[in-house]
């Protein structure tokens, strides 16, 4: 989830995965996949950089994940 701005102030989390296209007029309007409209002070330029940031997190986590299952099946299970 990336965090934006209403033009009020107030601050919520997106899904970035729901937008469908953003567009500054000046403000900018998020318009999302089911169709709602959502105008935010944050600039698209600013936006596609949060997507991005939250895109390598969402990677590096699944990368340790992975990592860590790997160091798992590595240690032999004790006898019985």
């Amino acid at each position: 989830m990336i965090k934006l701005t209403k033009l009020n102030n107030s601050e919520f989390y997106l899904n970035p995965d729901l937008i469908k296209s953003m567009e500054e007029t000046p403000d900018t309007i998020v318009v999302l996949i089911n169709g709602d409209h959502i105008i935010v002070r944050e600039k698209p330029e600013g936006i596609i950089e949060k997507i991005m940031a939250y895109r390598v997190r969402l990677l590096r986590l699944s990368r340790q994940q992975l990592d860590l299952g790997d160091a798992a099946a590595a240690v032999p299970e004790p006898p019985l």
